[in-house]
């Protein structure tokens, strides 16, 4: 498998009582696959996995198989602070045919490098599934570094990173370190330095309700390598990006999800919705940068 494209860690949406929400789950990965993304994310952070109880878990991964039947390449996100709890989700995914794992360091516990390497490699056991490794010391207390990337370079299912450090010189020495890793962009407003530096997929929240737009930002850069156009299109994303790193990112994702007619039953505890005002703006937003990307790429 190769990571191509863009794709999309999917919301999950709620009943009014808070329960998962099965057939407005089913509703938006029809959306993303009628808007031809290129893959489907479940039990990744936008997916508010840390609120899932493991049955939860399973039970969202095995309807998005259904749902998705072969159209698209699933994802399973393992997240968890135990390792035997990540095995399990990789164990599911092997059982129910997905394509690839999601896999990051385990949050809070703080482990060393090799720590990591141990638990990576206790998944990929698990289910013998391509890997996409996922860098985000910003939640997960510990980047990826050197001696991780040493330690697993046994491991032949890793084949890509989502790396969402925020730091382009980690982005940098990665392209150049590891480059049989493949990069895919995880901090969405250097999509174009990701691009830059070879980078072939995008794993953005904001193709939940945008993603023809995030679509074209990939074919300008990436098929069409043509950087001045994807530099415009970044320009008219941009504004979006800064709303969406005010604080309320889960939120902000589920509400552009409503923008577009899709139920969503906002999010769970401890997270709470959006205010009228930072509705209204959000909407804006996102009224602008799609008739200004319209504009861009030629499209209605």
């Amino acid at each position: 498998m190769k990571f191509e494209g863009i794709y999309t860690p999917a919301i999950t949406p709620l009943t009014a009582d808070g329960k998962i929400d099965s057939v407005a789950f089913a509703e938006v990965l029809e959306y993303l696959i009628d808007a031809k993304i290129h893959g489907i994310i479940i039990g990744g952070s936008t997916g508010e996995y840390y609120a899932h109880t493991a049955q939860e878990r399973f039970d969202l991964v095995a309807k998005a198989k259904d749902v998705i039947n072969g159209r698209l390449p699933l994802i399973v996100g393992t997240g968890a602070i135990r390792t035997e709890d990540s095995v399990a989700y990789a164990a599911h995914a092997k059982e129910i045919k997905a394509d690839a794992l999601l896999v990051g360091t385990p949050p809070y516990a703080l482990p060393t490098q090799q720590e990591i390497a141990i638990h990576v490699k206790a998944v990929d056991k698990a289910a013998g599934l391509p890997i996409m490794l996922y860098n985000y010391p910003g939640r997960m207390g510990v980047a990826m570094d050197d001696e991780f990337f040493d330690a697993v370079a046994d491991v032949k299912n890793i084949i890509a990173i989502k790396e969402s450090s925020g730091d382009m010189n980690r982005l940098h020495r990665t392209a150049v370190k590891y480059p049989s890793v493949a990069l895919s962009c995880g901090w969405d407003d250097q999509a174009l330095e990701f691009f830059a530096w070879g980078a072939q997929s995008w794993v953005c929240a904001g193709s939940n309700f945008i993603p023809r737009e995030h679509v074209a930002l990939y074919e300008a850069a990436v098929i069409e390598k043509d950087f001045n156009k994807a530099r415009r299109i970044m320009t008219e994303l941009m504004p979006l990006m800064d709303f969406l790193e005010t604080g309320k990112f889960v939120q902000s994702i589920k509400y552009g999800v409503e923008v577009n007619g899709l139920a969503t039953g906002g999010v769970r505890a401890p997270l709470q919705g959006l205010t009228a005002d930072e509705k209204e703006t959000l909407k804006g937003v996102i009224t602008t940068l799609k008739r200004n990307i319209a504009q861009i790429t030629g499209g209605a």
